[in-house]
């Protein structure tokens, strides 16, 4: 009896080093420049590759095949049986893979640094694609992530098109309304009025609890833009503010005066915050 109890706690011990070599905590936004590992299938099998972003498509698997773990917890590849590029393009979705830990890559035979990534890093310190970086990771919503490009960018260039809005945008995911406002108020100044600046500084005066500022800002800057894509959204969150002030007349006042009304999509949210409002 004691012989199979010690054979038991051996196989348990050797069983959990196997499987706490692999982690599955990250997306695949968290990924980039990165080797991973899905989940086994029922046989044990792990599916295998590098994740990098792509200029053109974003997030893309380079699939190198497959690997099992062993008793002893040794990583046995199985590569692909073609020698061609076989790349997946991601969705930037929950699927959570694992890091393969770097002792783990040696052990496979791969480098941490494929050769090949060489020629997607080409213009790799230029404005141009650090701004590109960053867009993509705020589309994501990894928004810290974005900053990390965007504030290279605005090193190399901070009078480069687009890039303010776009920084203002990463601090409004991240709750940091006064510097998203300090530089919206900039881009005002120094480029085009688009509908995108307009609608991240009501969005960022509505936030910082600026309501009447940011009913200003409507009220001002939407006669002067063609673009009405976020007119709604822009009322909204106008009308949100002064939900959260608890601000019964202006929130009256504002939702009478603009056409959330007749929005189908957005009305259930508005008349929920009415009957809140009458509570």
């Amino acid at each position: 009896m004691k012989k199979h109890l010690v054979l038991l706690v051996f196989l348990s011990t050797t069983f959990g080093f196997a499987q706490t070599k692999l982690v599955f905590d990250k997306r695949f936004v968290q990924c980039e420049d990165k080797w991973v590992a899905f989940k086994a299938d029922s046989t044990g099998s792990h599916i295998l590759g590098f994740i990098y972003i792509d200029a053109q498509a974003g997030l893309t698997l380079e699939y190198e095949g497959s690997f099992t773990i062993e008793a002893n917890g040794k990583f046995l590849l199985k590569k692909k049986e073609s020698q061609d590029a076989m790349k997946v393009r991601l969705k930037p979705n929950n699927v959570l893979v694992a890091l393969i830990p770097a002792e783990k890559l040696t052990e496979l035979g791969l480098k941490a640094v494929p050769d090949w990534l060489k020629y997607y890093k080409e213009n790799e310190n230029t404005v141009e694609r650090q701004y590109r970086w960053g867009y993509m990771y705020n589309a994501w919503g990894e928004c810290e992530k974005a900053l990390e490009f965007l504030n290279k960018a605005y090193l190399l260039n901070p009078k480069f098109s687009g890039l303010k809005v776009e920084l203002a945008y990463s601090y409004n995911c991240l709750q940091n309304y006064s510097k998203a406002i300090e530089l919206l108020m900039l881009a005002l100044k120094e480029e085009p009025i688009t509908a995108y600046i307009v609608k991240e500084l009501i969005y960022a005066q509505a936030k910082n609890g600026d309501v009447q500022t940011a009913e200003d800002t409507f009220n001002h800057y939407l006669p002067m833009i063609t673009d009405t894509t976020y007119k709604a959204e822009n009322a909204y969150n106008i009308l949100q503010g002064y939900f959260i002030k608890k601000d019964v007349k202006n929130f009256h006042r504002w939702l009478n005066a603009s056409d959330l009304k007749s929005d189908k999509k957005l009305l259930p949210y508005v008349e929920r915050m009415a009957a809140n409002l009458k509570e």
